[in-house]
């Protein structure tokens, strides 16, 4: 018996110490919120997850993909006038009354900010008409973007059935938004200054991430808050080269969530300029060379782990020889940068030097070289 009780402490012990472990390993310790992801976009790095697959409301934060599609589908400036039916919503709203003229750059720009509800629906009677030909038009571009667990219903992500996406997912459509520089200089304002109104009259919106006062690093992307889903919140942090996305879903301290998370994964990556190897001549067919020389662009700025710096290979690939004629700039080969497993980056290998085909010689030519040929081999008989 008191073996027994020896061995379940032992085993208790080990187990724990191994949590314990881990999280001090991880640099984050215990997370609030249900479901978490630190992601890194430009190797599509995970570098800490937390139930990020699990669909739940995502409340405002839907509004990420409403703010992507309407500056995609419609152009900045353009006038849109708000119906009537947009502005009949609960919740946080921009102060838009059927009528309003207001430019879809500044619509977009409440949407973010502020979180209005009647901006976002009027977002999406201006692109599609109504709101389940916009819901539609989400749900396609979710697809495309690679969000498999993601269903959206609103433009505005007030409580729907069926209206959820995943940390993971969400942490996808942060850095497809983010990649869109309207969206970027957008959602790292504090404040802005935008017009709307039957006359036009200025107005000051304020950005609910609080995370851009008291966090430098950070750069956006958006709140949300309901009931149902508890306060959700994706954001875009910056440093030294490093990009990252946070996503928390059903948080409870959101703001301390997401400081950990970045400073965790700015101390465990690291933004490198990989070097370009020395490369080696093509043989050439039936060209007036043998050989051509390639050349390539640097290699873009990679973030890597720490621990992958000095592992990170080269995959050189060429064809044997090609055929004349080939000019300058034609693409040759690739040369594929990898860590851990993934590519960092892909570069195109290109002819340095026009090198024409050579002269095919006519019948008589041939035959006389042929003769020749033959002559001298049978001399040295």
């Amino acid at each position: 018996m008191l073996l027994k009780k020896i061995i379940l402490f032992v085993a208790v012990f080990l187990i724990l110490s191994s949590r314990s472990a881990l999280l001090q390993a991880d640099g984050i310790g215990s997370v609030s919120s249900v479901s978490a992801v630190l992601y890194e976009p430009q190797s599509r790095s995970i570098l800490y997850e937390k139930d990020a697959y699990t669909a739940r409301p995502i409340a405002s934060t839907t509004k990420i993909m409403t703010a992507l599609l309407a500056v995609e589908l419609c152009p900045p400036r353009q006038i849109i006038t708000v119906p009537p039916e947009a502005v009949r919503v609960e919740g946080s709203t921009l102060g838009l009354r059927g009528g309003d003229k207001i430019t879809m750059l500044d619509l977009v720009t409440g949407l973010l900010l502020a979180s209005g509800n009647d901006a976002a629906n009027a977002v999406a009677y201006a692109v599609a008409g109504d709101l389940p030909s916009f819901a539609k038009l989400m749900n396609e571009r979710a697809e495309k973007i690679g969000m498999k667990d993601t269903k959206f219903v609103t433009p505005s992500g007030l409580d729907e059935s069926g209206h959820s996406s995943t940390a993971y997912d969400m942490a996808l459509l942060a850095a497809e938004a983010m990649n869109n520089k309207t969206i970027a200089d957008i959602c790292k304002k504090k404040y802005a200054v935008i017009s709307f109104g039957n006359p036009p009259r200025n107005i000051t919106v304020t950005n609910h991430n609080k995370l851009l006062k008291i966090y430098p690093p950070a750069k956006g992307i958006k709140t949300g808050f309901t009931k149902k889903s508890g306060r959700c919140l994706v954001s875009a942090a910056e440093k030294d080269g490093v990009q990252l996305i946070a996503v928390t879903l059903k948080a409870g301290d959101d703001w301390n969530d997401h400081i950990a998370l970045h400073e965790y994964g700015f101390s465990a990556t690291e933004s490198i300029l990989p070097t370009l190897p020395k490369l080696p001549p093509v043989a050439i067919m039936g060209g007036e060379k043998a050989h051509i020389n390639l050349i390539a662009q640097a290699p873009p700025a990679c973030t890597v782990l720490k621990e992958e710096k000095e592992k990170i290979q080269v995959d050189i690939r060429l064809p044997r020889f090609v055929i004349a004629p080939v000019k300058a700039g034609d693409a040759i080969g690739t040369i594929i940068y990898k860590a851990g497993g993934r590519n960092l980056c892909t570069l195109t290998l290109t002819s340095g030097d026009d090198v024409d085909a050579r002269p095919v010689a006519g019948f008589r030519a041939r035959a006389t070289r042929n003769f020749s040929s033959l002559l001298a081999e049978w001399l040295r008989l």
